[in-house]
């Protein structure tokens, strides 16, 4: 199994920056894919980008130019650069990984982006 924890959320003024950060433990070696995905109130989650265990990233098109994400495969963590950030990115912001067939979601780390 793998355990899950997310950083780098809080406050930040429209057109700032955050970096989250999520840090696997467990049975790391398992891993394949890593990714963000975040939901909103009262809406449903949606999958913000995702990286693979040979780098290969993926974005969804709103974030795309603005969101960087990458991963440290020796520290099992996974990040997400967050720039020029709007306030439609508010959000709960989860850390998705992919172990053999399984899926492990991370608790959550809340971003508000003020206007």
């Amino acid at each position: 199994q793998v355990q899950l924890v997310e950083s780098g959320g809080g406050l930040v003024q429209a057109g700032g920056s955050l970096r989250l950060s999520c840090v696997a433990s467990g049975s790391t070696a398992g891993i394949n894919r890593m990714g963000w995905y975040r939901q909103a109130p009262g809406k449903r989650r949606e999958l913000v980008a995702t990286i693979s265990s040979g780098g290969s990233s993926n974005y969804a098109y709103s974030v795309k130019g603005r969101f960087t994400i990458s991963r440290d495969n020796a520290k099992s963590t996974v990040y997400l650069q967050m720039n020029s950030l709007k306030s439609e990115d508010t959000a709960v912001y989860f850390c998705n990984v992919g172990w053999f067939a399984n899926n492990y979601w991370g608790q959550g780390t809340q971003v508000t982006v003020s206007s």
